[in-house]
């Protein structure tokens, strides 16, 4: 190996991950996920489910009027 290769980590491979640093969205990800790691109860989480949903229509929507006018 060269001194210039560097090691990718697990995050960079995910391609949900890669996804979701393209959207702008991927904190509000992380976020959902904590929250429902530490209350173990996805339904006490719905603040921060809605942030991450809105954030993802806000990124479709960006991405549609960016197609629509081509």
């Amino acid at each position: 190996m060269s001194a210039t290769y560097t090691k990718q980590t697990d995050a960079d491979d995910d391609p949900v991950t890669l996804m979701l640093q393209k959207t702008g969205c991927l904190d509000k990800h992380y976020k959902v996920q904590e929250c429902i790691a530490e209350t173990q109860d996805w339904r006490q989480c719905q603040n921060i489910v809605k942030e991450f949903k809105d954030c993802m229509q806000e990124y479709t929507e960006k991405q549609r009027q960016k197609y629509s006018s081509k």
